[in-house]
């Protein structure tokens, strides 16, 4: 007799066989499903997922920074349905609808200072986009039309658009889609934990990392740089976080030479740092903020570029019109669900729950620094990286034969199939990232400490 689990079974392996067959899938290295079935994951409640064949998984990664207020919020579906039964789509070229005017208003009001113009977008990668035109168009209204270069740190990550991947400071990501656009430059990212500079003083650490920034303008020449794209904490190597005083050097710095500075904050917005707006916490002021995921807990695409009222003033006069939009920016179903996520953010004091657990989940974390593979646990919020090493008296890190074999080969399917899905990632030095839904507690921080004690153990083991 056929059971119900053997139709779960047989169903699981028809769509993992589907997906191997003509689902091309992102950042994914097809060869690993040669022999294997793609992870199928049908639900979500909370902070965890289940596949296909009914296993459940801690989601510590809210999907890809996104699920802020965790799986399963039927408030979030009806907010969606109630907007598609009313007005389902109609675009912002040149014609404005309810749902985009209200949420603008809304981020407008949040916003640190005066970023009171709202430019929807689709995604995190658009915002970037978004940011660096809107920048280069606004120094030619302005009479400074030789500005058009951007700044951003070494290993950060800021989308996969030929703009974006260009300001994007991962060699690896770049490498099969050269030559990209030109005029961007790198300047050293804030990991303090490898400091080349001043390792034994934090906050002159980070002001040496912020004069990089002026040496770079110098040295290229302030009338050719437009803009400074930096994430409030840095994703890619491991969630780099400000020292004291790093930001407000760098305002400083872009005051002095007519340089916007640029807050990405499409994982850092949204509660992932207990604030609204990450600049909120790290007491800075952007001319632009880009953002993206938490906006929607993922719930539906929408990203938003917010711009300060100096940018907007020369598109506010005679035929000049800023010539950038896509088909979905601000579609009325996507900012429905914004809306509604940020009432149940606010109503369930969801920023306030990530500033008053943020310690507790960092002391959970740091129980593993007493494993020889842990170097280093870093981060703010419900955003956290360890990084990984082979000798934590030297801070020795792996090959990139030990790192295949380490993370690819044993520790990313390892986590997995333990009950944790989060990132095991080597674009830099090999971290393990851990960036779960906000709604999370001490049950869940145990958790993934459990899962990351066993599996790195084992890991540590094949070094």
């Amino acid at each position: 007799m056929t059971t119900t689990a053997d139709r779960a079974t047989a169903d699981a392996s028809s769509l993992a066989k589907a997906a191997r067959s003509n689902l091309w899938m992102h950042f994914t290295r097809h060869s690993a499903y040669d022999e294997a079935d793609v992870p199928v994951i049908v639900r979500g409640e909370g902070p965890y997922i289940w596949d296909a064949r009914g296993k459940r998984y801690l989601d510590g990664l809210a999907g890809l920074f996104a699920v802020q207020v965790g799986h399963g919020r039927e408030e979030l579906a009806e907010a969606a349905a109630r907007q598609t039964k009313q007005l389902a789509y109609f675009p912002l070229w040149g014609h404005a609808h309810p749902a985009a005017i209200e949420l603008a208003t809304r981020l407008a009001s949040a916003s640190p200072g005066d970023l009171n113009r709202v430019f929807f977008t689709v995604s995190g990668g658009e915002s970037v986009e978004t940011a660096w035109k809107l920048a280069k168009q606004y120094f030619k209204l302005v009479g400074k039309p030789g500005k058009h270069k951007v700044i951003s740190r070494a290993l950060a990550y800021h989308g996969t658009s030929q703009g974006a991947l260009s300001i994007t400071g991962i060699p690896g990501a770049k490498a099969d889609f050269e030559p990209l656009v030109p005029s961007s430059l790198r300047v050293p990212n804030t990991n303090f934990y490898r400091a080349p500079e001043h390792a034994d003083d934090y906050e002159a650490y980070g002001r040496w990392a912020a004069d990089r920034i002026e040496e770079a303008i110098e040295f290229e020449g302030a009338d050719t740089v437009a803009a400074v794209f930096l994430e409030p904490v840095q994703n890619t190597g491991g969630c780099f976080v400000p020292p004291p005083g790093y930001f407000a050097r760098v305002r400083e710095i872009c005051d002095k030479h007519d340089v916007l500075l640029v807050s990405d904050e499409v994982i850092c917005a949204f509660g992932r740092v207990g604030y609204d707006f990450a600049a909120k916490r790290y007491g800075y002021q952007p001319d632009i903020i880009t953002t993206a995921k938490g906006l929607t807990s993922g719930y539906a695409p929408l990203g938003a570029v917010l711009a300060s009222e100096r940018l907007m003033e020369p598109f506010t006069r005679g035929e000049t019109t800023f010539m950038h939009g896509s088909t979905y920016g601000g579609h009325p179903v996507s900012c429905a669900v914004a809306l509604a996520n940020l009432d149940l953010m606010e109503r369930e004091g969801i920023y306030e729950h990530v500033l008053s657990r943020e310690s507790a989940f960092r002391s959970t974390l740091d129980k593993l620094t007493d494993l020889p593979i842990v170097g280093d646990v870093r981060g703010a919020g419900f955003f956290y990286g360890i990084e990984l090493v082979k000798d934590k008296a030297t801070k020795e890190t792996f090959s990139a034969a030990e790192s295949e074999r380490v993370l690819r080969g044993f520790l990313s399917e390892a986590l997995f199939e333990a009950g944790l899905y989060c990132r095991a990632d080597d674009r830099a030095e090999p971290v393990v990232q851990l960036s779960p839904p906000l709604v999370c507690d001490q049950a869940q921080f145990d958790e993934m400490e459990q899962i990351l004690r066993d599996t790195l153990t084992r890991a540590w083991k094949l070094l």
